[in-house]
């Protein structure tokens, strides 16, 4: 299961009307619905444009289909209606996708791991251990390749999953609640790291969460979804600028920001 996905995805800000018109509009969902076989409706109408190189969240109560949506934008499915519409379509290798776990093999090394996605695109053994390392150093891990997954922590482990996602250098990295797991200090961890890879690298990021202070920390922009089937309900913008150090968390406008998108949520 691991290696087909791995192939097919190788200051008071204010709150906006739902499409909340990223500029650029690099990527925009139009009038996405998704029901299931089922019958289950799992969204509705979302609309959303994101720009190129911008951080955006994914917000909303369990169920709403926030995992559907970001696995459609990923070409992992298709929308039951309407359009997933890039302004320079993907080829394969430019999307990088990071699940809940880190799905990692556990017959394999950390560097095998990450270089899955490289060996299934035929890239020979010596880029791959030089384009995998290079992964795990930006992630931190550098002399962790021939470590094996048993031997690393929680935290190593996702660090080792957002590497593998990142090993064909996608513009575009999807995040579907990678730090759920995590310990609050781990959590921050990673959470710096990641927004200084997005600034550093000019990712493109779509991040899928349900912590609204982990959502203000990282985002330019966080878009309210409503319960099931679940639609764009708000888009509120976090105008302060990227990265972020630690102790904006301890500001007020921090806290004033995260009491507005909490609202947000209870109002749907």
């Amino acid at each position: 299961m691991t290696e087909a996905v791995a192939a097919d995805a190788a200051a008071g800000p204010s709150v906006t009307a739902p499409d909340g018109g990223g500029a650029g509009g690099w990527l925009r969902l139009a009038g996405i619905h998704k029901q299931f076989d089922d019958g289950t409706a799992a969204l509705s109408g979302v609309e959303l444009t994101v720009a190129r190189g911008e951080f955006v969240s994914l917000l909303g109560p369990s169920g709403c289909g926030k995992s559907t949506l970001l696995r459609l934008i990923a070409g992992l499915d298709t929308p039951s209606a309407g359009q997933v519409i890039w302004q320079e379509p993907p080829k394969k290798g430019d999307i990088g996708f990071v699940f809940q776990e880190p799905t990692l093999l556990p017959w394999a090394t950390a560097g095998q791991n990450v270089a899955l996605p490289l060996r299934l695109a035929g890239h020979g053994a010596a880029a791959r251990r030089e384009q995998a390392g290079a992964a795990l150093a930006a992630v931190g891990l550098e002399g962790f390749s021939r470590h094996y997954p048993h031997s690393l922590s929680g935290g190593m482990k996702m660090r080792v999953a957002i590497a593998r996602a990142l090993v064909t250098a996608p513009p575009v990295l999807l995040l579907d609640e990678p730090f759920a797991a995590l310990d609050e200090m781990t959590r921050h961890e990673l959470n710096d790291d990641l927004q200084q890879l997005a600034v550093n690298r000019g990712l493109t990021v779509i991040f899928v969460t349900h912590s609204v202070a982990e959502a203000v920390y990282l985002s330019r922009r966080i878009a309210i979804m409503s319960a099931r089937p679940g639609r764009i309900s708000k888009v509120i913008p976090v105008d302060f600028p990227a990265p972020r150090a630690s102790g904006f968390r301890h500001q007020a406008e921090f806290g004033k920001l995260c009491a507005e998108i909490s609202a947000a949520l209870r109002a749907g």
